[in-house]
């Protein structure tokens, strides 16, 4: 390439005559000199830069965040789901005159539901078990088990008491199985 010496422009070396100024370019008939390989490849340095920084953002902003451990973070919830249903089997009890408990979690209404959603949403269900009416029909205990849908998750068993036992096996625990 070549540049006219009256407008600057760059054309190309065959022109006779600048198509931008009309200059006659046979009297002045310097070729340019190359441009430094150094400003080539500083150009395209920074080029490359500019891709791999959008890249790099549209990747941070389209993918998940990366979980450390997925079973911790299922079994936290459904230790947190557990205990949103014991706070409101407390608050229901406390409630009810006699401090019964209700034959399931329906009454205890959306609180409770959000929480066993959560946990379903890991892969555990909730499931509650009232104990046996007493002679005077109140219910006077329950169970809440958390059992996971993936092996090697562990399962929870949580009653009145407020304390959360867990087991490891593949079975569903109960209040034999260490407390945490």
């Amino acid at each position: 390439m070549y540049v006219c010496p009256h407008c600057e422009v760059e054309i190309n070396t065959s022109t006779e005559i600048c198509p931008h100024c009309g200059a006659d370019l046979l009297l002045d008939a310097e070729p340019s000199p190359p441009k430094p390989l150094s400003a080539i490849l500083t150009r395209w340095a920074i080029i490359l830069g500019i891709v791999a920084v959008g890249l790099w953002g549209f990747l941070w902003f389209v993918m998940p965040p990366q979980r450390s451990d997925p079973a911790q973070q299922a079994e936290f919830r459904a230790i947190a789901a557990l205990n949103n249903a014991r706070a409101a089997l407390v608050s229901y009890s406390v409630a009810q005159p006699g401090g019964s408990f209700p034959q399931s979690l329906e009454p205890l209404g959306d609180p409770v539901r959000a929480a066993a959603q959560l946990a379903q949403s890991e892969g555990y269900q909730i499931q509650y078990a009232p104990a046996p009416p007493g002679p005077d029909g109140s219910i006077r205990g329950y169970v809440i088990l958390a059992r996971p849908g993936n092996f090697g998750y562990r399962n929870f068993y949580a009653d009145e008491s407020g304390v959360i036992h867990a087991t490891h096996e593949n079975r569903v625990a109960t209040a034999q199985d260490p407390a945490l």
